[in-house]
């Protein structure tokens, strides 16, 4: 039940800050410096997937995320591992907040946070984003060194 508590607030908290930003920034227009030169909030409407890649594929994004969704879904019920189950929970909320937007914002998710590195300005992402990131890293070690131990300790 906690990994529905989990997932039901990471859904929360994207759509509440995705909202804050929709009513108080105009889409496209300027930055609003929190740290000037380094962070920014901004409002962008993202019509495709990370980065933009496959813009104008709503068509095909929003059913590969309810398949997925139903895929993390079926494998946070069975696992009984802490730490894929926690993974599984923030990939899936982030998915289910980003699908949000994807189904019901004229098939665009909102992005606001806006990171400069010197030069570089890295894609803006939002809530959901950082989510499915921390979630996929955290995926990343379980499987690379997590499931490696526990097939040794299953075999002695």
């Amino acid at each position: 039940m906690i990994w529905a508590a989990i997932i039901l607030a990471i859904i929360g908290l994207d759509q509440l800050t995705k909202y804050l930003v929709i009513i108080n920034i105009e889409e496209n227009i300027g930055k609003i410096p929190v740290i000037g030169g380094f962070f920014y909030l901004t409002h962008y409407k993202n019509e495709g997937a990370a980065w933009g890649i496959m813009e104008g594929w709503r068509i095909v994004l929003i059913p590969v995320t309810i398949i997925v969704s139903i895929v993390l879904a079926y494998y946070l019920v069975k696992s009984k591992n802490r730490l894929f189950k926690i993974s599984l929970s923030m990939v899936l909320g982030g998915a289910v907040g980003n699908l949000i937007d994807r189904a019901f914002r004229s098939g665009g998710v909102v992005d606001f946070l806006d990171f400069h590195f010197g030069s570089y300005n890295f894609p803006t992402f939002n809530v959901a984003d950082s989510f499915i990131v921390i979630g996929t890293i955290l995926l990343s070690y379980y499987i690379l060194f997590v499931v490696k131990d526990e097939k040794v300790l299953e075999k002695e």
